[in-house]
């Protein structure tokens, strides 16, 4: 189960199925049960399901023994955005996962698919400003979609707008007005020029310093 590749469940399954079939127990359902040893238990089962497996196997963010098994959180995100689970609700997805995670005190990557801390998250000044023009022509579909291969609303959340040293002033803007402040000419630089000389990220405690400390050099 750890080695299998997607060429390899076809032949499985399919051997499997016709045997059954020829013993004249069609009525015999398939399982698949994968483990993550060369980083596929995702792609996987999902290759199972389209060659006939009825159930497949998985885990909450793939936590099992070594390298885990197949992470049941990213199954269904992929058969839903595939069109498989076209009426159900997968917006308490993420907490789900959030639970599992506590519950095994296992931590979430911050990059991990869907409910990491960086999963919707973009400081780079080219992708702000396309997902900004979308949403003031009022398309907030493209705007959840333009450079996210898996739309947040879907599952709940939203796209996250930050300031790093790759942003444009755009990105300031955008965060500045969403927070209630005015994003004059002279705060925006000052965010900016923050962010350029920090090389990183900048945390939202960070912005408001920056904005405070404006506040006070024009008082």
């Amino acid at each position: 189960v750890g080695h299998a590749t997607p060429d390899g469940i076809r032949n499985l399954l399919r051997f499997t199925r016709n045997t059954l079939d020829g013993l004249g127990r069609s009525d015999v359902g398939i399982d698949w049960h994968g483990h993550n040893d060369r980083g596929l238990g995702v792609v996987n089962s999902i290759f199972a399901i389209e060659y006939g497996a009825d159930r497949i196997h998985g885990t909450a963010l793939g936590i099992g023994e070594r390298v885990g098994n197949a992470a049941l959180d990213q199954i269904m995100l992929n058969l839903k955005l595939l069109g498989e689970l076209p009426d159900h609700d997968l917006t308490k997805l993420v907490l789900w996962c959030k639970t599992a995670s506590q519950a095994t005190r296992v931590p979430i990557h911050p990059q991990y698919p869907l409910v990491g801390e960086d999963a919707f998250r973009t400081a780079t000044g080219v992708h702000a400003a396309a997902i900004i023009k979308a949403e003031k022509k009022g398309d907030a579909w493209l705007a959840d979609r333009i450079y996210s291969g898996v739309p947040a609303g879907m599952f709940g959340k939203e796209q996250e707008i930050e300031i790093g040293h790759y942003s444009g002033e755009s990105n300031v803007i955008y965060w500045l007005k969403k927070r209630g402040h005015e994003p004059t000419k002279e705060l925006v630089a000052a965010v900016l020029g923050a962010a350029k000389r920090g090389n990183r990220v900048l945390s939202d405690e960070e912005i408001l310093a920056v904005i405070k400390t404006h506040a006070n050099d024009k008082a």
